[in-house]
């Protein structure tokens, strides 16, 4: 996988879910694959499994790619993702691929934070 293809996926994966189509977004898993949230500790094997609750999934959520990083058959993808258009959580999503499709995915997400002023003077420009 090159970092083209694996945003071409996840591009996918955004634009079927955002319209309700899971069947097509679930297009870009092998039937196999794992899906963890290390945060809650829940861990479903099986895109069926991932795939039902995700079409009962109680809220309006928004997924945007901030940044692509990775070789071969492991990316790390930084996300911004909104629920029922509040405010924006940032985190890092895990893919492992196995030929071009997903086998594992591990999610982590976080509320953003304001930068504190004290350490301003050592920042970057964005």
């Amino acid at each position: 996988m090159d970092e083209q293809s694996v945003r071409a996926a996840l591009e996918h994966y955004i634009r079927h879910s955002a319209a309700g189509d899971e069947d097509r977004a679930s297009e870009i898993y092998h039937e196999d694959a794992v899906l963890e949230f290390p945060q809650s500790g829940e861990r479903f094997e099986g895109v069926a499994n991932f795939r039902e609750w995700r079409r009962e999934y109680p809220a309006q959520v928004d997924l945007e790619i901030v940044r692509v990083r990775g070789r071969d058959d492991f990316w790390v993808v930084e996300v911004r993702a909104r629920y029922d258009g509040g405010p924006w959580m940032y985190g890092p999503a895990v893919y492992e691929f196995r030929g071009d499709r997903v086998s594992r995915e591990t999610i982590y997400v976080g509320e953003a934070w304001e930068a504190p002023g004290w350490r301003a003077r050592w920042r970057a420009a964005p």
